[in-house]
This record gives structure tokens, C-alpha cells and sequence, in this order.
């Protein structure tokens, strides 16, 4: 069945305090999308962000970010005061990282001051959660502890982890407050799963497909990564030059050890897939086509140029994954330099890709274009939170040429139609399963929408939506363009 919904990050709701909660925005959001005529909510990585404050390069892989935390709902259970509340107002025009990072982590302090850590849901979750909560909880500790510094920098007493049991008794005052963080980001965001599920309305969580190098993963289990003797990297992450980054991109995420998971039947892949499968209803598995190839780059390079391609485990993962945890519901993210390989894992997986129509007008027959798509088993965006806003996309095209002819054919746009609406209608009248469309899309915004450009430190990830975005215009315009074309 066709169906249609928005691409919103939590980070970027309505809020006085700074940046999106999981409070009463989020769930005016989702009645929003319920009124509209939308089956799905699609949010960028809830993980914690760290320098860069990419929620792609996250301490942990299975921890939520303490800034999501409603502070009126701490309110509410007598965490915080009134007065600590009010003076948490920060009502910027964009997400201010270094405020949250100083202000919102105190204040969360003071909260956790006042909890009963003997509280029968709190030592129930700490047992559910279990290794995974011990570890990241172990480690935020040791990041206080340092400054912050990332682990390999520690002494080799904390960065080799010798005799674990006491550095874990040594932190124990500290991990009780990262332990109670995360006990409430999953309550809180428990809550919020639960009312949109209510109202019909399922989640699309998104993966990164790899870990930052300071993160718990690689340092509680570095023998999953390629590392050497020091524990440093041995070749990073990144994507080969292209037309748009002429040097290429450098991540820097160390690379698995991919026999080595191999060897233990990818139980790691499983236990990451199946607690995704707890926070959301339906996972976009980010840079799909690195478990066919990665490119790896020497670490220590200062750009991607010097990478090469390197043969991966292909489908394997998801076989076990699948077996495991009985076919969870996944959407492979397989953009960038997709070959026939590729596009072989893909099918033996059966998993929907993605279709982005601001890079179907290139040429004549181009992947891209709806009326190319073989079936409806894919799901399709006008753009990502890596491109343009389709506005700042109409911009650019005004000199396109030959792009902006193919697009007018092929969009069939309407005399006093917006090249934005446009776009939507197209993506909407797809015969993709799918359709997932940017609010900053729905509201014709510019470049002050945009969410991420690649290869680019700063001034990312941090747009916030207006407090009186939710207008009846708005409302009437997206059920208006998802009611007629059939979603």
C-alpha cells in the first residue's frame, strides 16, 4: 500500500528550551501528521552527539541523547522546580550545542539529585538494558573524568581497560547519573512511540552504519574494529572524490573487523537491529552499500583521495539479522556509487531503497525518475537531510539548462505551481511504496532549512522549525497534495 509521511528530526521541533524534546511538541507533531492524512515520521539518529554534534558520529550506538529530555515533564515527577524550569528557557533560533552541553547537562544533574536511584522501574531498567548500559555508562564516567578527552588519549590503565571491575567501582557514583540519563530518554521516548502507534502513526528510526572511534564500542570491544597494537585505526572511513567533493569525504570511523563478526554470527548486528526495533517501527540503515564494498582510507590522511575500494560481506547480515529477529522491517540507504553489486545485496535482502528525485534529472533515464522505477518496493524523497531544500534545489536549477528541461518534462509542472510543489506532487503520484517528504519541503523553505552539508564542520544539524510552523495553510496543503495522489 502507498503510503506517505514527513522527514522531521526531533531536534528541530518547536521548543523554549533550546532544542526538540520528547514532550507535548512531539506529540502536536504527530497529531499533525494524523490530521494530514500521514502514516510515518521519519527522525535522524536519536544517539548522543558529541564534537561536530553529527548524531552520525555518536559516543554509543544504543544510548539516546540526554537533550531530548522534556524538562517539563522532569517537572512534572518533581525532578526540577518551576524556577529551575523558567530559567532554562533558551529559545534560539537554532540549536546552541555548547549551551546544552554546559547548561542542560547541569540541570539534569540537579534532577538527578532528586531521584530515588532505589526506584523498582529504574533498577528494573538498568537490569533489562543490561552490558550495553553498564559499558556506555562506564565510559561517560571516564569521559568526565578526562575532560571529555577521547579514550585513546586516557593512561593506558583506562584505555586498555586494566582490571575492568575496579575502574568500574571507581566510576560507580558517576555511571549511576548516566544510567539515570538514559533511563529517562527511553521512558520518555517510550511514551512518545506509544501515542503516535495510537493515532497510526510508525516511527522510521535511522542507523549509522558505523560507530564513531570514540565511542564505547570501540573502546569496550575494540577487537570488533580494525585496529592496531595501540589501538589506533588503521584505515578510516569515507567516500572516494566526486563531482561535488573533489577530495573526497573523510569520516574517520574506524572500519568492523568483518570476519571477525563473521565468526560469532554478527551478534553484534543483531543486538544493535533489535534494539532499533524497540525505539522505532522501521529502520533506514544509513550508507547500505559499504556491506558490499567500503572505501577504506589510510588512517592519518588529511583526505579520502589515497582510499581504495574493499570487498565486504554482502548480505550476510541480514540473513542473520533476519533469522534472528524474524525479518525486522529495514530501509536501505543505498545512494553514492551504487554498481551492480550493490544493487545484488539489495535484492537478496528484498529491502526498499531510496529514490531522491533531486538527483533524478541528470540525464534522460535516470534511476531516479518515477516512471523508472521497476516497482513500488522503494521509498521516495525529495531530498535528504544531507541536500538541499528543494526551494534552495529550484534556485540553483533557474541555470540548470538541460536539468531544468528534463525536470519540467518530467514533473509535468503546473503554470502556477512552485517548482517545490512540484517536486512533492511528483514524489507523492510515485508508485513507490513510500513517499517521505521534509517538512522544510512542505513549507518551501530555503537554505536556512538545510540540516547537513556533507563534509562541512559547524553550522549543521542545528535548524529549528518556527513555534507557529503548524498554520491551516500548511495543514490543508499537505492533505490536499497526499489525499490526491491516492496515499
Amino acid at each position: 500500500m502507498r503510503k506517505a509521511g514527513i522527514l522531521m528530526p526531533l531536534a528541530s521541533l518547536p521548543s523554549p528550551y533550546g532544542i526538540g524534546t520528547m514532550g507535548e511538541e512531539a506529540k502536536k507533531f504527530i497529531d499533525l501528521l494524523y490530521d494530514t492524512e500521514q502514516y510515518y515520521w521519519q527522525v535522524l539518529p536519536l544517539n548522543p552527539t558529541s564534537y561536530g554534534d553529527s548524531p552520525y558520529q555518536s559516543p554509543s550506538a544504543f544510548a539516546g541523547s540526554p537533550y531530548y529530555i522534556d524538562l517539563p515533564t522532569l517537572a512534572k515527577e518533581g525532578l526540577i522546580t518551576e524556577m529551575e524550569l523558567k530559567n532554562a528557557e533558551h529559545d534560539t533560533e537554532r540549536v546552541d550545542y555548547g549551551y546544552m552541553f554546559i547548561e542542560r547537562i547541569a540541570l539534569l544533574r540537579k534532577a538527578f539529585s532528586r531521584f530515588d536511584v532505589t526506584n523498582k522501574d529504574y533498577v528494573d531498567f538498568k537490569t533489562k538494558e543490561g552490558e550495553w548500559l553498564k559499558e556506555y555508562a562506564v565510559f561517560m564516567a571516564l569521559k568526565v573524568k578526562h575532560n571529555y578527552q577521547s579514550w585513546d588519549t586516557w593512561t593506558p590503565k583506562y584505555k586498555f581497560r586494566k582490571n575492568y571491575e575496579n575502574i568500574v567501582n571507581e566510576t560507580a557514583k558517576e555511571s549511576e547519573f548516566w544510567c539515570f540519563l538514559q533511563y529517562e530518554f527511553y521512558t520518555q521516548w517510550g511514551e512518545i512511540k506509544r501515542y503516535a502507534n495510537s493515532k497510526g502513526i510508525e516511527i522510521i528510526g535511522d542507523m549509522p552504519i558505523y560507530v564513531a572511534f570514540d565511542s564505547v564500542e570501540v573502546w569496550s570491544n575494540p577487537q570488533n574494529f580494525l585496529l592496531d597494537e595501540n589501538l589506533n585505526p588503521t584505515i578510516v572511513a569515507g567516500c572516494p572524490p566526486d563531482g561535488f567533493s573533489p577530495d573526497g569525504q573523510l569520516w574517520g570511523n574506524p572500519i568492523y573487523d568483518w570476519e571477525k563478526m563473521r565468526a560469532n554470527g554478527y551478534i553484534w548486528w543483531i543486538e544493535r537491529v533489535r534494539k532499533a526495533m524497540t525505539l522505532f517501527d522501521v529502520v533506514r540503515i544509513d550508507h547500505f552499500r559499504g556491506f558490499e564494498a567500503y572505501y577504506g582510507i589510510p588512517f592519518g590522511d588529511k583526505t579520502a583521495v589515497n582510499g581504495k575500494w574493499y570487498k565486504c560481506v554482502g548480505a550476510e547480515p541480514f540473513e542473520a539479522i533476519n533469522k534472528a529477529l524474524n525479518h525486522p522491517r529495514i530501509i536501505a540507504e543505498d545512494l553514492g556509487q551504487i554498481d551492480d553489486g550493490v544493487r545484488e545485496v539489495l535484492n537478496k535482502t528484498g529491502y526498499p531503497g531510496m529514490k531522491v528525485l533531486q538527483f533524478a534529472f541528470f540525464d534522460e533515464d535516470n534511476e531516479y525518475l518515477p516512471r523508472m522505477y521497476k516497482n513500488g518496493n522503494c521509498v521516495v524523497y525529495t531530498g535528504t537531510h544531507d541536500s538541499f531544500t528543494t526551494r534552495q534545489w529550484a534556485e540553483d536549477l533557474e541555470n540548470g539548462g538541460e536539468v531544468k528541461n528534463r525536470f519540467l518534462i518530467e514533473s509535468k509542472k503546473a503554470t502556477r505551481e512552485s517548482i517545490t510543489d512540484a517536486m512533492i506532487r511528483m514524489a507523492l503520484n510515485s508508485k513507490a511504496n513510500y513517499a517521505i517528504i521534509p517538512l522544510g519541503d512542505y513549507m518551501n523553505l530555503g537554505k536556512e532549512a538545510r540540516i547537513n552539508e556533507p563534509s562541512t564542520l559547524g553550522g549543521n544539524w542545528d535548524w529549528r522549525v518556527s513555534a507557529d510552523y503548524d498554520t491551516p495553510k500548511l495543514r490543508k496543503k499537505i492533505t490536499r497534495l497526499t489525499t490526491i495522489s491516492g496515499r
